[in-house]
């Protein structure tokens, strides 16, 4: 078990490093340099002056099949032929924690290594060195060192970031938006108010009303009181949902495009998927998920401790036993809008808390609605069985977001719509009484709200199942974005790409040749493979009659990937100065066009779209997403306007 454990913690920090960084401080301070041994051969040296009272594990060791160290590059040309030479007072001795022999630097240490490049040597190598150390009671594995060091002699990448010309600010023609055009405050706050009423009709919520209220107004002193603390009780549940999000307000520790990558990261989907899919199975009845036991006790036991204090631990020992039912749903809430910042997070999970809490603030100020309410029962367990279901739907929606943006071909569009039919059906099944799970009661009344749901889901189902052809009737237009992509086909070639427009792809410099060759605008395309609102314009905006003849006709168009996984060429990966003064590492194309998007055009969510000229002009101001199709025409138009006026 520790050696799973051990594993697990060290690869898991790995994969969120990237999203976690910016709140922690490491122990341990390195230097990186080099130097030139031959043509194409370097060698390393790492350098620690150590940390007071915690042991650093030396390289070239491994516990429970765990490396205590390892060097890591981006690029598969970069080859460590040896093992790291080592500088320091090593210590071995037999560790209580391990039971097995460990070796480990108490003070300064200096580790040396050679590399091998092949191919082109860039002017800036970057990597990651990962390493391990513990103190009496705490063991830390995996622990990156993102370095970038001067190589001797390399080629200094030509890629152009920053274009100076492009003044957004300023274009010649004043149309097109002023800020980004995503879900709007209110309607996160709507989604997540029914997220939270959905949350209150799971079995883990909706039997503690009665029991809760009931609570407060008989222990009180007086009626009032009574219903003082249960409104109270109800203010602290919203309080503790908005509370949960106030890590992603830390000033001065996220950079413009980090909840842009939370959405498009690749290990990030994976991990969404398997979360997703460990909250169906739950729901389904496999298995009960709760924090863990210890927690809920040592929060129950301050609930007794003064009034308001122990009321808000009362609130607390609620969020944690009903984590089970509402964690998945607000799970569900939160990744949604994970893309775009911080206040859209704490407004969605304010109306999650609202809708949790006021209930409870209701029923106390008028308990006779308490006689109202429906009794507990099975109609509880088939709510959380259904929820699990749409749970699974997210799963695959998860998954296919990571197999879209790496392309490897096992979620295509066809694919993905036909599992969600077989979701839907087995929906169906469930709801009708054909299918039971073990927890589950059998159906003897079919009623009304049944009945509605049956014929909800079967009709779901229905419509779905035209996507599975290659046919005119395939496009689902009501679900736009959700699937995969029209053109990530099981078919060769889907018939209704004949509809839309096809793009250049992932080369602005090629575009913008074009661009001057032909004396037409470029227009920008800045989108993502797991961009559900990009595809929504793609499939029900540039397949406009109109918006399609002018993308056409009238200008030359590229569309960026800002989520593009693929590596840049060794020599054109470097560390770059954002206008911020922030270093980024450029190692993938998407990094390249999503750092061109922001440090140019001021945004990091897609889609965006900008008109240049061949001078690198801005023509309008960019446009966001716009599913009105005259709009988006009008737009066009005006950057046409504007592209000719500035000829003449």
């Amino acid at each position: 078990m520790l050696q799973l454990l051990t594993r697990i913690s060290f690869y898991i920090t790995i994969l969120l490093f990237p999203f976690t960084s910016f709140c922690q401080d490491f122990v341990y301070a390195w230097s990186v340099s080099s130097k030139k041994i031959s043509e194409g051969k370097y060698e390393l040296v790492f350098a620690t002056s150590g940390a007071k009272d915690w042991q650093l594990y030396a390289p070239d060791q491994s516990i429970n099949e765990v490396k205590m160290a390892e060097l890591r590059f981006n690029d598969s040309s970069i080859i460590v032929p040896g093992e790291f030479v080592e500088t320091g007072e090593i210590k071995t001795f037999n560790s209580p924690i391990f039971d097995t022999l460990v070796s480990v630097y108490n003070g300064a240490a200096e580790w040396k290594t050679t590399i091998q490049v092949n191919g082109a040597v860039p002017a800036q190598l970057q990597g990651t060195l990962f390493y391990s150390y513990s103190s009496k009671d705490e063991f830390n594995a995996g622990i990156p060192f993102i370095f970038s060091v001067p190589l001797e002699g390399g080629l200094a990448s030509v890629a152009r970031i920053k274009i100076s010309s492009i003044d957004i600010t300023n274009p010649v023609n004043n149309c097109g938006d002023e800020g980004t055009k995503n879900k709007s405050i209110f309607t996160i706050f709507l989604l997540g108010l029914l997220g939270g009423f959905i949350a209150l009709l799971t079995p883990c919520v909706f039997p503690m009303i009665p029991l809760t209220v009931s609570f407060f107004t008989k222990k009180a002193e007086n009626k009032n009181k009574g219903t003082a603390n249960a409104i109270l009780y109800g203010f602290f549940i919203f309080l503790i949902y908005v509370l949960l999000t106030i890590p992603f307000h830390v000033p001065g520790k996220t950079n413009p495009e980090i909840f842009n990558n939370i959405s498009t990261n690749v290990s990030l989907n994976i991990l969404f998927f398997l979360i997703f899919l460990i909250f169906a199975l739950s729901f389904f009845g496999l298995f009960e998920m709760n924090l863990p036991p210890g927690l809920a006790g040592k929060i129950d036991s301050k609930s007794g401790i003064g009034n308001w204090g122990g009321i808000f631990f009362m609130a607390l020992t609620l969020a944690i036993v009903s984590f089970s039912c509402t964690g998945p749903i607000l799970g569900t809430l939160l990744t949604g809008v994970a893309d775009q910042g911080a206040w859209p997070l704490t407004v969605g999970a304010a109306g999650f808390g609202l809708a949790l809490g006021l209930p409870f603030a209701l029923f106390a100020m008028f308990p006779n609605w308490l006689q109202s309410i429906p009794k507990s029962g099975g109609w509880l367990t088939d709510v959380k069985v259904v929820l699990g279901f749409i749970e699974l739907a997210l799963a695959v929606k998860f998954l296919a977001n990571a197999d879209n943006v790496k392309q490897w071909g096992y979620m295509k569009r066809e694919v993905f719509i036909g599992l969600w039919v077989i979701i839907g059906f087995l929906t169906v099944l469930y709801l009708s009484g054909l299918l039971r799970f073990g927890h589950s009661s059998p159906v003897k009344k079919f009623s009304a709200t049944r009945f509605v749901f049956v014929l909800f889901f079967s009709a779901a189902t229905l419509y779905l199942i035209p996507g599975l052809t290659n046919t005119k009737w395939a496009n689902l237009k009501i679900l736009s974005g959700f699937p995969p992509p029209l053109s990530y086909s099981l078919y060769s070639h889907h018939a209704l790409l004949t509809e839309g427009v096809e793009p250049l792809v992932n080369d602005y410099e090629m575009a913008l040749a074009k661009a001057r060759a032909e004396n037409k605008p470029l227009l920008i395309d800045f989108t993502g493979w797991a961009c559900v609102n990009c595809r929504r314009m793609e499939e029900k905006v540039w397949t406009n009659k109109e918006v399609y003849s002018l993308m056409r006709d009238e200008f030359v168009v590229i569309s960026l990937y800002v989520d593009e996984r693929r590596k840049l060429p060794l020599v054109q990966q470097t560390i770059y100065r954002t206008s911020g003064g922030t270093d980024k590492s450029i190692v993938t194309v998407g990094d390249k066009w999503s750092t061109f998007q922001t440090e140019n055009f001021g945004a990091a969510s897609q889609p965006q779209y900008a008109i240049l000229n061949g001078d690198e002009k801005a023509l309008t101001k960019t446009k966001f997403y716009t599913p009105n199709p005259e709009e988006f025409a009008s737009w066009l138009r005006c950057g046409l306007d504007a592209f000719r006026k500035n000829k003449q």
